[in-house]
């Protein structure tokens, strides 16, 4: 299995977007903690600084930070940007996850 983190075309203009208007050197990172209700939940911050071990995917405007220990949780996932009835979110298509929440934030390996 790859150990990639893809950025979909709309979420890599949308995360453009969120960029631009937190000022010159804020990025999105992504990070995976206990918790949630199927035992795993996605985390979506702004951030400024990049540690040295962290996964740096860039597309278009898009600078996405992918945190050491969260990384083999994402392995393989595409990060999308989804606009529909329930609202407008980010969406993790995580091929790890065996079981997810309806709301697709929590998941469980």
């Amino acid at each position: 299995m790859t150990t990639d983190v893809t950025i979909s075309d709309r979420a890599a203009r949308r995360i453009g977007e969120i960029l631009k208007g937190e000022g010159s050197g804020a990025m999105l990172r992504i990070s995976v903690e206990g918790g949630g209700c199927s035992g795993f939940q996605y985390k979506f911050d702004i951030d400024r600084a990049r540690a040295d071990d962290d996964l740096v995917i860039e597309r278009d405007s898009a600078v996405v930070l992918v945190d050491s220990a969260s990384r083999p949780f994402l392995a393989g996932s595409e990060v999308d940007f989804v606009d529909d009835l329930i609202g407008a979110s980010f969406r993790v298509n995580n091929p790890n996850a065996t079981a997810s929440c309806g709301c697709g934030t929590s998941f469980s390996i």
